[in-house]
């Protein structure tokens, strides 16, 4: 069968590493879905790729900046791609006619402000494109549930790049929790510095918040560990800091830090109930030198064993006169090259991620497994992710409406109260 023929929707810091000014400041420079796709083509398993944002007129920029920052780097690495829309035009419905260029069966990313997700991914459900959506798959569990409901009338597959499952410490930790009993408690850290808030101005606030973009890794790493012991999210009351955001010049109603007090649920075979806790928090407003892009820890607690990870600082740091302490994470994206120069972060979870879908796509295609047997994997498919979803919303309801928020599940279907 012909490699996958791939879309990648967004050219922004994720997809390009491109952030309008010039390459990013975070620890994607040269971003990573762009050069995980190209490194796949090169080893056959990507075909033709594409990208579409908004404005065409950033492309000239973009290809500059790959060629310099990948082709030259990686011996000539191949960054060529067919761009929507052309380089003179800005189209916000420009996805559109990207996707229709796809036939049935290619693949596209979304990589795109969080209210777009839903349009665009339902846009390509409809023709049989199979797809991948960053974190959150979209901002409300309604959504959610239609993107379930036409992925499985299109057989498609859609997959939400929830790349810390890859972590391989974090999916150690998944599977020593089995063995651990009941789950009890669950308390997770992730914040990134106040320079990503000039990164994401545009959205910060308006479109989404802190606890969408940072605490659905936390969130989802969780509900993986729990929910196959019986754990089902029941409340959620959510808190948040403000006035650093603001100060840097974000809407008004900007949080800087988000806190999600969620209960758990499980109902035993003899009728009882067991109740866990979970306390989810991000902020977007750390300290500018922290020496880490992301801080990201949890402490896990089970009937017969707790688990705890720091993942900031993995006994790896480099100390320099220009940037002082940094502890640095090529876990997550190798970008140094190996012996020969070629690109060498294959291993790392954020390529992995990736390259999961590109080999469940190609899977399905070829008729080796169905989309019941891959929700049936610990793979973060929309249906492995309803309960993130839930929770996720209901934190941004309770903030807007002052109140907790309830998460009912009747028989597989999800809703607030």
């Amino acid at each position: 069968m012909a490699p996958l023929n791939v879309l990648m929707v967004g050219t922004g810091e994720y997809t390009t590493g491109w952030v309008g000014t010039g390459g990013s400041t975070s620890d994607k420079k040269v971003g990573v879905v762009g050069l995980t796709l190209f490194d796949l083509r090169k080893r056959g398993k990507v075909g033709d790729l594409s990208m579409v944002g908004v404005s065409g007129h950033k492309y000239p920029a973009i290809r500059n900046h790959l060629d310099k920052n990948i082709t030259q780097a990686y011996n000539g690495l191949d960054t060529s791609f067919k761009s929507y829309p052309d380089d003179n035009t800005s189209d916000p419905e420009a996805y559109k006619t990207a996707i229709d260029a796809l036939q049935a069966g290619d693949a596209i990313t979304i990589f795109t402000p969080d209210p777009t997700h839903f349009p665009i991914a339902l846009y390509a459900i409809e023709r049989g494109i199979h797809v991948l959506i960053t974190k959150p798959a979209v901002k409300t569990l309604e959504e959610h549930q239609i993107l379930m409901k036409a992925a499985k009338e299109k057989n498609v597959f859609v997959y939400i790049e929830h790349h810390k499952r890859y972590d391989p410490t974090y999916a150690d930790a998944r599977h020593k929790a089995r063995t651990l009993g009941d789950f009890n408690y669950f308390n997770s850290y992730m914040s990134q510095p106040k320079s990503q808030l000039e990164t994401f101005k545009a959205w910060a606030g308006k479109d989404s918040d802190i606890s969408y973009y940072l605490n659905s890794h936390h969130v989802d790493i969780c509900e993986s560990m729990v929910a196959p012991l019986g754990y089902y999210p029941i409340k959620v009351t959510a808190s948040a800091a403000t006035g650093i955001a603001t100060s840097l010049g974000c809407v008004p109603e900007t949080e800087d830090t988000i806190t999600l007090l969620v209960d758990w649920e499980k109902k035993t075979d003899d009728g009882s109930t067991k109740i866990a806790t979970g306390v989810y928090t991000a902020s977007w407003t750390a300290p500018q030198k922290a020496g880490v892009h992301s801080n990201q820890y949890f402490h896990y607690m089970a009937g017969k064993g707790e688990v705890r990870i720091n993942q900031a600082k993995r006994g790896y740091d480099v100390t320099s006169d220009d940037a002082g302490l940094m502890w640095y994470n090529p876990f997550y994206m190798q970008y140094s090259p190996d012996e020969n120069g070629d690109f060498a972060g294959q291993s790392g979870y954020g390529y992995v991620s990736f390259e999961k879908f590109v080999n469940s796509v190609t899977d399905l295609k070829e008729g080796k497994v169905t989309l019941e047997e891959l929700d049936a994997r610990p793979l973060p498919t929309l249906k492995n992710t309803i309960g993130t979803g839930a929770i996720l919303e209901a934190g941004r309801r309770s903030l807007d409406e002052k109140r907790s928020i309830e998460i009912v599940n009747e028989g597989g279907v999800w809703t607030l109260k």
